[in-house]
């Protein structure tokens, strides 16, 4: 069902241009070319997302919407502006109002580069919001007093790349993606030290490890609501797949296998594979291509937000079954009868 909230169509066009791996070397984009609509391929779709559903639009004219993530104490959402180098915190009543500047890179040169900004955000088993810094390269926590404490800034002595998106585990332990799309001129910078794009984690006593570095452009992150499984999003045309990786007991990854394969399939459509969040019943929520795709545990896609234009990331939040999508130069949200895995009882999980 289409929306009757329409952003203006922007006259300038901004242009894609591809890293020597073929991702998308930032993921900037020009605004939907159209109203949002609910597109549905199967009938399980049904029952996560009512007939009728509307897709309220509640912030607009940024640069690049990323990193959603509701903060209960105290109602209200947090999104990185990755262009504007801002966290924005949107509240129902008062609108937005920027709550970190600068978020993510605090040079005292100008930065070089179209993505200097945080990118995902997440809270931590105390509340406190962790997120992941481009210009900057960091990984860092926002103490409650407002000091900032770096967690990641390198791996094996060598820089990481610019982290992008994180999840954590129940447990405490963090997991996030480390692609280039920060860095000025992402794959070929020559201020980038490692020579792959990772996946990593930082178990809750302070130890990094690297568990993969298989994908050319590791992007979205999300557990399965049993944790067994690690979902990661490929931001790559030339593979552009989402993932599912087994989670040893001990938090390492095993055998990688492919959730889903967009690489033929939507070709067609701008933008690629980016953030991801995961409903109680295990359907992944998926950023992707031209909008935000809904798929089964068992991979089978059951439908999609179709934006016309490249989608950054979603969150639940609210009571847990309000999805938030972080598209491009606005943020909607739309409600849903489904409800976030994050949002249950950690007993029950």
């Amino acid at each position: 069902m289409k929306s009757s909230f329409w952003p203006k169509v922007m006259s300038a066009v901004l242009l894609l241009t591809l890293g020597s791996s073929g991702a998308v070397a930032g993921q900037l984009q020009p605004r939907p070319t159209h109203e949002p609509i609910v597109t549905r391929l199967d009938p399980r779709f049904d029952r996560l997302v009512p007939p009728g559903a509307s897709l309220e639009k509640i912030v607009d004219d940024h640069g690049w919407a990323e990193g959603p993530v509701w903060v209960r104490d105290g109602s209200y959402l947090l999104f990185s502006d990755v262009v504007k180098n801002t966290i924005y915190r949107w509240k129902e009543g008062e609108g937005e109002t920027v709550f970190l500047h600068p978020s993510g890179y605090t040079g005292s040169s100008p930065f070089t580069g179209p993505e200097p900004g945080s990118n995902g955000l997440a809270l931590d088993q105390q509340g406190r919001l962790v997120f992941c810094q481009h210009g900057d390269r960091h990984i860092i926590r926002r103490e409650a007093d407002g000091r900032l404490t770096v967690l990641v800034d390198r791996f094996n002595r060598q820089r990481i790349n610019s982290p992008n998106d994180l999840v954590f585990k129940s447990n405490g332990d963090l997991y996030f993606t480390d692609p280039p799309f920060g860095l000025p001129r992402t794959f070929d910078d020559p201020a980038k030290e490692l020579p792959f794009q990772g996946v990593y984690r930082l178990n809750h006593e302070g130890r990094l490890t690297l568990l993969t570095k298989e994908l050319s452009a590791p992007n979205g992150i999300a557990f399965s609501p049993d944790e067994r499984t690690l979902y990661v999003s490929n931001a790559d045309r030339r593979r552009l797949v989402w993932m599912a990786f087994e989670v040893n007991p001990e938090g390492t990854l095993g055998p990688g296998r492919v959730l889903y394969d967009g690489t033929g399939s939507l070709a067609g459509r701008r933008g690629t594979a980016d953030g991801m969040k995961v409903d109680a019943q295990g359907d992944i929520f998926g950023a992707g291509p031209g909008g935000v795709y809904v798929f089964a545990p068992d991979g089978t896609m059951l439908g999609w937000f179709d934006f016309g234009g490249n989608v950054g990331n979603v969150a639940w939040g609210e009571d847990g079954s309000t999805l938030f999508i972080a598209a491009n130069a606005a943020v909607y949200r739309v409600r849903l009868t489904t409800r976030g895995a994050g949002w249950l009882p950690r007993s029950t999980r």
